[in-house]
C-alpha cells in the first residue's frame, strides 16, 4: 500500500511529465490497435483468398518423358514417337473411380466427351472454313481443329465441373424454365447459340445424333449459351464452341455403352486435402495403373497468385508495427532517464530514510504502469473506433469485385432468367473453392478488434513498460544516497 500511495502522490506532483508519456503511449496505442486491425484484415483476407480455391489435381500428359530420347532428326524415332503416343492408355470412368479411392482425395468430378455425327442437325460450317489458311496464328485461344465427327457431345459429372460457364467461357443466353433441375437427370442438352441459329433451333427442340454405326440418340434442348472468346483463334465465322453440346455425364456414358467402340475422352479433377500429398498420390495412382506418361497437375500456382499483394500489406504493416514500438521505446526510455536524473535527490531521500532498492524500484514502475493503463485503454478505445472504418476501406475494393465476379458467374449460368432456376449456386459460399473469395465488410469493431488483437496489444503495452522502466532499475541500483545528498547539498 506504501509503494501504491507514493506512487499515486509522485504521478499527481510530476503531471506535466506523466501527461507526456501518456500521449507518447495513447498515440503508440492508436497506430499500433490501426496496425494490428490491419494485419487482421490482411490475414482474413488471404484467408478468403485461400478457401475461394479447392486444391484440385489434373492429369496431364508428361510430355518430358514421352520426349526423352526424342530425336526429331531421325525419321525412326519419330515413328516411334507416334507410336507411343498411341498406345497411352486412355483414362476411364472406371480408372477414375478407382484413383479416387484415395485416403489423399477428398472428392472429384469430370467431364466426359464423345464425338458424333448430326441426323437432323447440320454441322456449323461454311465450306470455305475447311481449306482457310489461319494468318493470324494461334494468339492464345484454343486451337480450332478439325475432327472425324460433327459434334462434340460434353457431358459434366455436376455444376462443380461446369468451368466454361463458372469462368464465363459460356454464357446462358435462353433457358427453360426449371431447367437446372432436370439438367443432370435425363437426354436434355444446351448448343452453342451459332449451332441454334445456323439449324434454326430454339429451346425444347428436339435434336437428334448418331455414331459411325447408325445408332441414333435424342436430345431435348433446354438451353442456349454462347461463348465468350473476344478473339478467334482462326479465320473461322464460327466460334471454337460451335460445335459442343453440352449435358450431363450421364447421357455420355449411356452413349459409350450402347457402343464399345466410341473414343471417348474422361478428364477428372480430383480434390485433394494438401498439396503435400501430391507426389505421394501420383505413385499411388501409377500403382493403381495410371500410364506413366501423365502426370498429375495442380492448381496451386493459380491459387496462391491473387494473395501477393495482400501478403505485401501484411508484411508493412508488421514492418510499420516493429518501427513504432522501436521509436515509441527509445523515446520512453530517454524521458524516463531524463526524469530519474531530476529525481535523483527525491531518491536519495527515500534511500536515506531506509525504502528498499527493491521496493523504491517497485514504486517508478508502478507510477509507468498506472499512466500507461490508462494511456493504452484510451488508445485502444479510438483506434477500435477508427479500425472499423480503415479494415472497411481496404477491403471496399476486394467486396466489389466478389459481388461483381458473385454476379456475373450467377448471369452465366442464366441467373437473368429466374425461371430456369439455378444449379446450386444462389448461396454465395457455395461459390467457394471455384476462385471466387467470399468477402464482406466487418459489421462490428469486436469483428476488427479481436481478443487476439487485445492480448497483443496488452503484450506491446508491457513491453513499452519493461523497456521503459530499465532506466529506473539500472540507475536506482547504482545510485548512492550519500552520494546524492552530497552532491545536492
Amino acid at each position: 500500500m506504501f509503494i501504491l500511495k507514493n506512487a499515486w502522490i509522485a504521478i499527481k506532483r510530476n503531471k506535466g511529465r506523466n501527461i507526456l508519456i501518456g500521449i507518447i503511449i495513447f498515440i503508440i496505442a492508436c497506430a499500433c490497435t490501426i496496425t494490428l486491425a490491419i494485419k487482421n484484415t490482411a490475414g482474413y483476407l488471404i484467408d478468403s483468398y485461400k478457401s475461394a480455391y479447392d486444391k484440385e489435381v489434373t492429369i496431364g500428359f508428361n510430355r518430358e518423358n514421352m520426349m526423352k530420347d526424342f530425336d526429331p532428326s531421325q525419321s525412326d524415332d519419330r515413328e516411334s514417337a507416334r507410336e507411343k503416343f498411341d498406345n497411352i492408355e486412355s483414362v476411364t470412368i472406371s480408372d477414375v473411380e478407382s484413383f479416387a479411392d484415395s485416403d489423399y482425395i477428398e472428392s472429384y468430378y469430370y467431364t466426359y466427351s464423345v464425338g458424333l455425327d448430326g441426323n437432323n442437325i447440320e454441322k456449323a460450317e461454311i465450306e470455305s472454313d475447311k481449306n482457310m489458311p489461319n494468318v493470324f496464328g494461334n494468339r492464345g485461344g484454343k486451337e480450332n481443329t478439325m475432327t472425324s465427327t460433327d459434334f462434340t457431345l460434353t457431358g459434366y459429372s455436376s455444376v462443380d465441373a461446369m468451368n466454361e460457364f463458372i469462368n464465363g467461357t459460356y454464357t446462358i443466353s435462353e433457358i427453360t424454365d426449371n431447367a437446372w433441375e432436370i439438367a443432370f437427370d435425363g437426354n436434355y442438352v444446351f448448343i452453342n447459340q451459332e449451332l441454334a441459329d445456323y439449324n434454326n433451333l430454339s429451346l425444347n427442340d428436339k435434336i437428334k445424333l448418331e455414331d459411325e454405326d447408325g445408332n441414333t440418340y435424342e436430345f431435348e434442348i433446354i438451353g442456349i449459351f454462347k461463348e465468350n472468346e473476344e478473339e478467334a483463334s482462326t479465320m473461322s465465322m464460327f466460334s471454337n464452341s460451335a460445335n459442343t453440346i453440352v449435358t450431363n455425364a450421364n447421357v455420355v456414358a449411356t452413349v459409350t455403352s450402347s457402343n464399345e467402340d466410341l473414343n471417348a475422352t474422361v478428364t477428372p479433377t480430383f480434390l485433394i486435402d494438401s498439396y503435400d500429398s501430391v507426389e505421394k498420390l501420383q505413385n499411388e495412382f501409377y500403382e493403381k495403373g495410371l500410364d506413366e506418361n501423365f502426370v498429375l497437375q495442380t492448381n496451386e500456382e493459380e491459387a496462391t497468385s491473387g494473395i501477393a499483394s495482400i501478403e505485401n500489406i501484411n508484411s508493412f504493416a508488421t514492418t510499420f508495427l516493429v518501427i513504432t514500438l522501436l521509436i515509441g521505446g527509445i523515446v520512453l526510455l530517454v524521458i524516463n532517464m531524463i526524469n530519474i536524473r531530476e529525481r535523483k535527490y527525491e531518491i536519495g531521500v527515500l534511500r536515506t530514510i531506509g525504502i528498499s532498492k527493491l521496493k523504491l524500484t517497485m514504486q517508478f514502475v508502478l507510477e509507468l504502469v498506472l499512466v500507461s493503463i490508462v494511456a493504452l485503454m484510451l488508445g485502444a478505445g479510438i483506434g477500435a473506433i477508427s479500425s472499423k472504418e480503415v479494415s472497411n476501406s481496404l477491403l471496399a475494393n476486394e467486396i466489389n469485385s466478389s459481388n461483381e465476379r458473385t454476379e456475373e458467374t450467377l448471369k452465366n449460368f442464366g441467373g437473368e432468367n429466374k425461371n430456369g432456376g439455378m444449379p446450386n449456386l444462389n448461396d454465395r459460399g457455395e461459390m467457394r473453392g471455384k476462385g471466387m473469395p467470399v468477402v464482406e465488410a466487418y459489421d462490428s469493431i469486436d469483428a476488427v478488434v479481436d481478443m487476439k488483437v487485445i492480448l497483443e496489444l496488452l503484450g506491446i503495452g508491457l513491453t513499452l513498460v519493461s523497456v521503459s522502466s530499465i532506466a529506473s532499475m539500472i540507475s536506482i541500483q547504482r545510485f548512492s544516497p550519500l552520494t546524492i545528498l552530497k552532491e545536492r547539498s
